[in-house]
């Protein structure tokens, strides 16, 4: 079963930033913000461990282009949002074990309404930084098939990093239930499309297989993960791939940020081959540990 993170007590007095630093006890945002009027807003989950941001530009990147594409006004820098993450983290003296929840949103509005032309005093930049363990451990993890489908880039695209979560809560509450660890999620065609929170990979005749990026979000460790599969000698490709494909799995695996590669056992009751982490998977997950520090940004003040 993934471990449920409560909530760790060394984050107790810490400060976030809610443009500009705060007292974690007393940071709030305007009931006129865009995160509270409509979850108008764009963010990142970013992993600190040893000293470094795990893939810090890349997720700055995908914020910046989430932000761009939701047409916001007056988006701050890359610099001055890496500034902020450096700045809090380094006023909590924290440098491993930290996982940063930065969000930006279109900002406070003049009242409330859903026009983004009520939007006059510029964008909220909110770190939330705390300690917090991986999501998953090496026991692997048991996944149900949600009823609720992934967006479609016909309705909304899962490109953009939005706060708007209620497709994944959904189909989180269906996991729950079910008393299993996270949900499938398929696309409108019935094709696996990713879980509530993470990407997905099955190993069939020996080759790797994720499913296209059109209805998921095309997450950072999956790309991480065809990189390095490559490089180890794996052959890696996306495909359109059913859920039989997935019960038929050799072996299958999720990806993210704060999960890395978690192995996968069962699925809706059918065990995945033998229930055991596979040796496809073993090898990516040591590639993941020996070469991620190479996509990180070490901290200035580490």
């Amino acid at each position: 079963m993934a471990k449920f993170n409560q909530p760790d007590p060394r984050n107790s007095g810490t400060q976030c930033w809610v443009n500009g630093l705060v007292p974690r006890e007393a940071a709030s945002v305007h009931v006129l913000d865009s995160v509270v009027q409509g979850g108008d807003a764009v963010w990142e989950g970013l992993r600190i461990t040893n000293g470094h941001a795990i893939q810090l530009e890349s997720h700055l990147d995908r914020l910046l282009d989430s932000a761009h594409a939701l047409a916001f006004a007056d988006i701050p820098s890359r610099e001055a949002i890496r500034s902020a993450i450096f700045q809090t983290l380094e006023a909590n003296g924290m440098g491993d074990g930290v996982h940063c929840r930065i969000t930006l949103s279109r900002g406070k509005k003049s009242t409330s309404g859903m026009d983004p032309r009520l939007n006059v005093h510029g964008p909220t930049l909110i770190i939330v930084p705390e300690y917090k363990g991986m999501v998953y451990g090496d026991e692997g993890i048991r996944l149900v098939t949600s009823a609720t489908r992934r967006n479609s880039p016909q309705f909304l695209d899962s490109h953009i990093h939005h706060n708007n979560l209620l497709n994944n809560i959904l189909a989180k509450i269906d996991a729950n239930v079910a008393g299993v660890d996270d949900a499938v999620m398929l696309d409108d065609r019935g094709f696996l499309a990713e879980t509530n929170a993470t990407n997905l990979f099955v190993v069939r005749n020996g080759a790797l297989y994720t499913p296209f990026a059109h209805a998921c979000l095309p997450g950072l460790t999956r790309r991480f993960v065809l990189d390095i599969a490559a490089r180890v000698g794996i052959e890696a490709r996306e495909a359109d791939l059913t859920l039989t494909e997935l019960y038929t799995a050799e072996e299958a695996f999720t990806t993210g940020t704060m999960g890395a590669l978690a192995h996968v056992t069962e699925v809706d009751g059918r065990r995945i081959s033998n229930g055991q982490k596979g040796p496809i998977t073993e090898r990516l997950q040591q590639a993941y540990e020996d070469h991620i520090l190479e996509t990180a940004t070490v901290l200035p003040f580490a």
